[in-house]
């Protein structure tokens, strides 16, 4: 094995360094099939795949389209069977690849210490292992962790706390008094605990409400570039541990965020809402204030949660419904054209009828006088 600088192939992913299969099954607790010396020396999709690059299938058709490939090896599931290429065989074709794409990808080692363009206010407390990048600004009293990184940019407010193997890239904001945990990843542009949205309307005129608290985010979080969390009007907005956030996502004031959710880029969730454990929201999600969304629920892209969603339920529309009855609802809408023209043709031969019968009523009639 060697190391090096990043290295890029074709459109395959490297940093310099070999590893063999037998190796990079061991990383991932998986069983080699075929020659496991063979060498891999970065990543690739199956359709820019070059000599040298390890691939994953998690499906018999992806792994027929991996074994025509250039790619050297294939990590693919259980009972997978390849006779010309050697595979790494996982549970979770899909998550054993991440882990071989973080041993290869270009780990992010800025220069260890306080840069000469950095202001750094009183009191601050900055670990000696951390790295404070060009041009950051670091207020009054703010406590930066061990082996923190915050790039070029940046600007940490008074009183903020950052754990220990936090990021933040470049241009990110931290307002005053907010929380970060250890391993929190913030991406370029985010920021964090700005003023909620909250104003009083009296007459024609809107009045702006304090907004006092604080944001806290938990151990092991990642928000996307230009995603927003704002402060609390008292007490805290919180991100559970774990959860993920897309870029361009809003969140309001007093939003607690449940551990281990996902929230996919353009959702917004307003003031005060209720987000559970392990919820999922895919893209241009809308929540409303006070809701309350239960532990493991699914919001599908376009969902709009006005009121409170129960814990494992697969919602989407607007409002939210459960996905089957939206399903079948779009199926019957689907279906009116059809049904309107059968209904018109059944209305035509109801009146058809209709005027025979008043005919053969008449004629008896006339019959009989």
């Amino acid at each position: 094995m060697s190391g090096g600088s990043a290295l890029a192939t074709g459109t395959s992913v490297g940093v310099g360094r070999t590893l063999t299969v037998q190796e990079l099954a061991e990383e991932v607790k998986g069983a080699v099939s075929g020659d496991g010396t063979v060498a891999i020396g970065g990543v690739a999709s199956i359709t820019d795949a070059q000599t040298g690059d390890i691939v994953f299938a998690e499906s018999p058709r992806f792994l027929s389209e991996a074994e025509r490939s250039r790619a050297s090896a294939v990590v693919a599931f259980l009972d997978a069977v390849s006779p010309d290429k050697p595979l790494i065989k996982v549970e979770n074709p899909r998550f054993a690849f991440a882990r071989i794409l973080a041993l290869f990808s270009p780990r992010l080692a800025p220069p260890i210490g306080v840069d000469p363009t950095a202001v750094v206010g009183a009191g601050a407390s900055i670990s000696a292992t951390a790295s404070i990048g060009p041009h950051v600004v670091i207020g009054e009293n703010a406590v930066i962790g061990e082996r923190a990184i915050v790039l070029s940019g940046c600007h940490v407010g008074e009183n903020v706390r950052i754990g220990e193997d936090c990021v933040l890239y470049p241009n990110v904001v931290i307002y005053p008094h907010c929380k970060l945990g250890a391993r929190v990843i913030i991406h370029a542009g985010a920021v964090i605990g700005s003023d909620g949205f909250g104003f009083v309307r009296i007459g024609n005129r809107a009045h702006k409400v304090p907004h006092v608290g604080i944001v806290e985010i938990e151990d092991d979080v990642e928000i996307g570039a230009n995603a927003t969390v704002d402060r609390a009007k008292t007490g805290a907005t919180v991100i559970g541990a774990r959860t993920k956030i897309d870029n361009l996502v809003q969140i309001a004031h007093n939003v607690k965020i449940g551990p281990d959710s996902i929230v996919a880029s353009l959702t917004g969730i307003a003031g005060s809402a209720r987000i559970g454990q392990g919820v999922v929201m895919a893209g241009q999600v809308g929540i409303r204030d006070h809701v309350r969304i239960g532990d493991g629920a699914v919001l599908l892209g376009g969902t709009g949660a006005w009121g409170d969603v129960e814990s494992g339920a697969v919602v989407s529309g607007s409002p939210a419904k459960p996905h089957r009855v939206r399903l079948k609802e779009l199926a019957a809408a689907d279906r009116g054209p059809e049904t309107i023209r059968r209904v018109k043709e059944l209305e035509a031969r109801v009146a058809e009828l209709t005027e025979r019968l008043a005919a053969v009523e008449r004629g008896t009639n006339a019959h009989g006088d």
